[in-house]
């Protein structure tokens, strides 16, 4: 064996361990899933909140050893510095931000798709798995009301599928680099701030922006717009787009879809509506009565990690004009010309800037194959009547109001105390609750009012929860209170 063979073979030998046998395997796996079989046996008995330690950083140095360490301190490690501080976003008590899921069948949708390695940027490399997203994109189609030849994509969340759609739209209506500074678009102060960072990133930084005034429900108003579209065109700008939102993050606002959609037709404006948390309310009685008009829409986007309760990770974008999509995406590299293209099938690859994806697809395929759409249904409609549920009991409780009356799953509430500033008070409510840790809530602010939130979408958030967050409200009451000195140990 010359030396370039033994080099080879003495490289190859310790390359192999990459490479475990079944048996390597067990070992590995076995630790790893009755962890996770323990950590999901008593998810909701686990804080929802466990503070922030800055320091944590010094337990990941930037150095890794050289050879393997036991699985058992790999998981330790994991345990205390990863899943045990900050929010425990697998809990049904995650009630502050918009909460992702993690339903156990995309977590074996994921293991699948890493194991199997199918690429599916392109129908050549994987025709089946692209297959099997375009069917999603179909389905999701179908709930919006898009034709079922729309483009589409599955991205990595709603910031990367907003960002699909305002390139889209910037290509399909030819905005020019010398005409940007006269190009108008219009959008709200509730719109998600995804939106403009996506104008950023398409090179629409120096367009005009336009924020509609708001109505008392936080909503566009939409003769505000139309007014402003034909004063704009009165002054010789190029109204471009409009970008309305099915469910603000904020709080939930739901703009005037079916008028703002009119008001786009009227004009000729590229007409986008940012879906991501409330666009899979549709699969509801109440949301496809507050969603009317939406189908109206050139472009959409839903996040089924929200909607469908998929762990993070899977936004969708869907255009109803495929050819524009494919055109502000589509690439070609001498690399690639072995590609075979079918002008019936659209590759993820050429609807989107992504070339190396994973197969997102099969996290949220797998789980509509193993439990059908039924249960997902069920679980939208509870999230509506559990925030139903909410409003009527907060308003049972002294000295709570409801902000916002909510329009999907997100209700907006404060606490209005006899003496003092209201604001200060709830901001040092939120932080009692925080301390406490059995659920978590978040706030906002509101035309300079200090408002606490509670979103409700994890497919864990049952009654009890709101129960229990309700009484996490009191508890936290009586905190701030005492520590105000405004009430006594015996009045609590």
């Amino acid at each position: 064996m010359g030396d370039l063979e033994k080099k080879i073979s003495l490289f190859e030998h310790v390359a192999r361990k990459l490479e475990p046998n079944e048996g390597k395997r067990k070992e590995t796996q076995d630790p790893i899933i009755e962890y996770t079989n323990e950590f999901l046996n008593n998810v909701n008995g686990i804080s929802v909140f466990n503070g922030i330690n800055y320091e944590i950083k010094n337990h990941f140095p930037t150095e890794f050893n050289e050879n393997s360490e036991p699985i058992d301190s790999i998981i330790k490690h994991l345990k205390e510095h990863v899943h045990y501080p900050g929010i425990n976003a697998a809990s049904g008590g995650h009630l502050g931000y918009i909460p992702g899921g993690g339903i156990f069948a995309a977590s074996l949708g994921d293991y699948l798709a890493d194991i199997t390695n199918d690429y599916v940027g392109v129908d050549f490399a994987s025709p089946g798995g692209v297959a099997l997203e375009n069917s999603l994109i179909g389905w999701m189609a179908s709930i919006v009301g898009y034709p079922t030849t729309c483009g589409g994509n599955l991205a990595s969340g709603g910031s990367i599928a907003n960002l699909i759609a305002v390139t889209t739209a910037r290509e399909s209506c030819e905005i020019k680099t010398i005409a940007i500074p006269k190009t108008v678009i219009y959008l709200s102060k509730q719109a998600h701030h995804c939106i403009e960072k996506a104008i950023r990133i398409a090179g629409l930084k120096d367009c005009i922006l336009r924020y509609i005034d708001l109505n008392e429900k936080c909503q566009m108003i939409s003769e505000e717009l139309n007014n402003q579209i034909e004063k704009d065109k009165a002054g010789g700008l190029f109204p471009f787009m409009v970008v309305a939102s099915a469910g603000t993050t904020d709080v939930g606002a739901i703009d005037p879809l079916s008028e703002i959609g009119n008001i786009c037709n009227k004009h000729n404006l590229w007409y986008h509506i940012d879906a991501a948390y409330g666009g899979f309310f549709l699969l509801t009685d109440k949301g496809r009565k507050k969603l009317n008009g939406i189908a109206l829409s050139d472009s959409i986007v839903l996040d089924p990690h929200k909607g469908l309760f998929l762990p993070y990770g899977l936004g969708a974008v869907l255009i109803k004009n495929k050819k524009k999509m494919h055109e502000a995406h589509y690439y070609n590299a001498a690399y690639l010309q072995d590609f075979r293209h079918s002008e019936d099938v659209q590759s993820p690859a050429e609807l989107s800037p992504e070339l190396s994806k994973p197969f997102r697809g099969l996290r949220l395929w797998l789980p509509l194959k193993i439990h059908g759409t039924a249960p997902f249904k069920a679980s939208l409609e509870e999230k509506l009547l559990l925030t139903k549920y909410f409003v009527q009991e907060i308003k049972k409780v002294d000295r709570f109001e409801i902000y916002l009356e909510p329009e999907l799953s997100v209700a907006t509430y404060r606490y209005v105390p006899i003496t003092g500033d209201a604001n200060s008070f709830n901001e040092a409510l939120v932080k009692a609750t925080h301390e406490d840790g059995r659920v978590f809530i978040s706030s906002t602010s509101i035309g300079g009012v200090f408002v606490l939130r509670l979103a409700i979408l994890s497919f864990r958030t049952h009654k009890e929860t709101i129960d229990l967050a309700i009484q996490v409200l009191k508890d936290g009451v009586k905190k701030v209170l005492l520590a105000n000195h405004h009430l006594s140990v015996d009045q609590c």
